[in-house]
């Protein structure tokens, strides 16, 4: 695994968040509420709407921090902690303060975009914002289509990034009190079979929700391991002191 940072405001990236409409998973004016979490606050049942496959039965993650599997080695990025797969890159684009703007995966010609997000404590929300998502693919003269895969219902599409033709493939995992948005992109978003170690770690995903009440769809906070963070300040610092002399 190799981890890299890439600054924000990267243009073919914003172009391809924008085409692929992930700005639609975005806060909401509405809270969660106070109402007591159910004991099986993490298997949803018949809620959540048709497309949205129940949780319960489900031998591999994305994993609630309170029931991850111990024992693999996780890069900690605060609400998100990403497993380690051999070959695969895990690209952090940041702002200006260092803060987290995105979790991109790379593998051969393949990449995976993953985001998490507060959700409702007892329904999911992937059948919402997939007709979201849908809709915005249309405007922007995709043709998107359902298929079914192993998380449910899927919505894949042919988009244009940097003036080029792209495949790019969206799922949504409702977990409870959270909703990780996941994007394929590239040869993996035609065929699952060739997402290979993309997969493998989409499948060991653990998401730390945290206590806080949040509004239903606001971005978990991510933060940057703490040795990156250390090589983050001092690069900030060396700069500054270039600018005094």
């Amino acid at each position: 695994m190799k981890l890299s940072r890439r600054r924000g405001n990267d243009e073919a990236s914003g172009a391809a968040e924008e085409s692929k409409g992930g700005r639609h998973v975005r806060s909401r004016d509405h809270s969660e509420g106070e109402e007591t979490v159910p004991a099986a606050a993490d298997e949803f049942g018949s809620a959540g709407g048709t497309g949205t496959r129940k949780r319960r039965g489900r031998g591999f993650g994305p994993y609630d921090a309170g029931k991850a599997p111990r024992g693999r080695e996780l890069l900690d990025l605060g609400a998100l902690r990403i497993p380690a797969a051999a070959g695969v890159e895990i690209q952090l684009q940041t702002g200006p303060e260092g803060q987290i703007q995105q979790v991109q995966l790379a593998h051969g010609g393949s990449r995976l975009q993953v985001g998490a997000f507060a959700a409702p404590r007892s329904e999911g929300i992937w059948d919402e914002i997939r007709e979201e998502i849908r809709s915005a693919l249309v405007a922007g003269g995709a043709k998107p289509r359902e298929i079914e895969g192993e998380y449910g219902t899927e919505l894949a599409a042919r988009v244009t990034e940097g003036g080029s033709a792209i495949d790019v493939r969206h799922l949504g995992i409702d977990g409870p009190r959270w909703f990780v948005h996941a994007v394929y992109i590239g040869s993996a978003a035609v065929d699952p079979d060739r997402a290979g170690p993309l997969r493998e770690v989409l499948h060991g995903v653990v998401v730390d929700r945290g206590s806080e009440a949040r509004p239903v769809r606001e971005a978990l906070p991510l933060r940057l391991p703490a040795e990156a963070a250390a090589q983050l300040a001092a690069a900030a610092e060396e700069r500054s002191l270039d600018q005094v002399t």
